[in-house]
């Protein structure tokens, strides 16, 4: 099964780039190198899983989809969901928005349903974030959920599909 793991935030804002840090302990787990570099974009081979962090979710990462079984989105949240950590499994459904930069995990599904009549299995684990300044480090409260929500991901990673 190829998997692709895709986590997306501001690192430059503190707890919005969590997604970055919850890449890196993944990664950690498996023995992969990992570099203080904020360009995460790693194939590995063995395990046929893709890592990579951008800014945000957009259009054009639709296209690229249809060759992956499995796709995690990671995101920070500012608590609109009870859980500190929230993983929920996400379907194809276009949704409006009024920020011109705001692109959901199901819309980007629905987009790549539009063009190769294919989604991926696909969840989304959300982590807490509590501080949003700018700085590249993360709040304590957030930093404290990395291994945590990373975990998560493992266990569903080796989960069978």
């Amino acid at each position: 099964m190829k998997t692709l793991l895709y986590g997306y935030g501001n690192p430059d804002r503190q707890d919005d780039g969590v997604a970055w840090h919850v890449l890196h302990e993944i990664m950690k787990h498996y023995g992969l190198p990992v570099s203080d570099d904020l360009d995460v974009d790693f194939h590995d081979e063995q395990r046929q899983m893709d890592y990579d962090f951008q800014l945000q979710l957009t259009p054009e990462i639709a296209d690229d989809l249809d060759v992956y079984d499995r796709v995690c989105f990671i995101d920070a949240h500012t608590g609109a969901v009870p859980e500190e950590i929230h993983l929920e499994k996400v379907t194809a459904n276009f949704q409006k928005s009024p920020l011109t930069h705001h692109l959901t995990a199901a819309s980007l599904l629905s987009i790549a349903d539009t063009l190769h009549h294919k989604v991926p299995e696909t969840i989304l684990v959300s982590v807490r974030g509590y501080e949003f300044g700018f700085a590249q480090s993360l709040s304590a409260a957030t930093s404290s959920l990395t291994r945590q929500a990373a975990d998560i991901i493992i266990k569903w990673l080796e989960e069978e599909h």
